[in-house]
């Protein structure tokens, strides 16, 4: 559990900030659901930084479950 420390402090500040009115990545995934018009370059890396700290956490949290089912085995 502590290796998911860092990747979940980093989703929970860097992924969600700014927070005020709502978090910036649910934003940005709710302009690409609505069909992402307008959206420049500059608007589509920002949804990838936002997005990278879950990316980490999603991987992490997968490779924790793999070590625990192969330490069970």
């Amino acid at each position: 559990m502590k290796r998911l420390l860092w990747p979940l402090l980093a989703s929970l500040t860097l992924g969600l900030a700014p927070f005020v009115p709502e978090p910036h990545l649910v934003g940005k995934i709710r302009w690409v659901a609505g069909g992402a018009v307008g959206m420049q370059l500059m608007d589509w890396l920002d949804l990838a930084m936002h997005a990278a700290p879950f990316v980490w956490l999603l991987v992490t949290a997968a490779l924790v479950v793999r070590d625990r089912r192969g330490a069970a085995s």
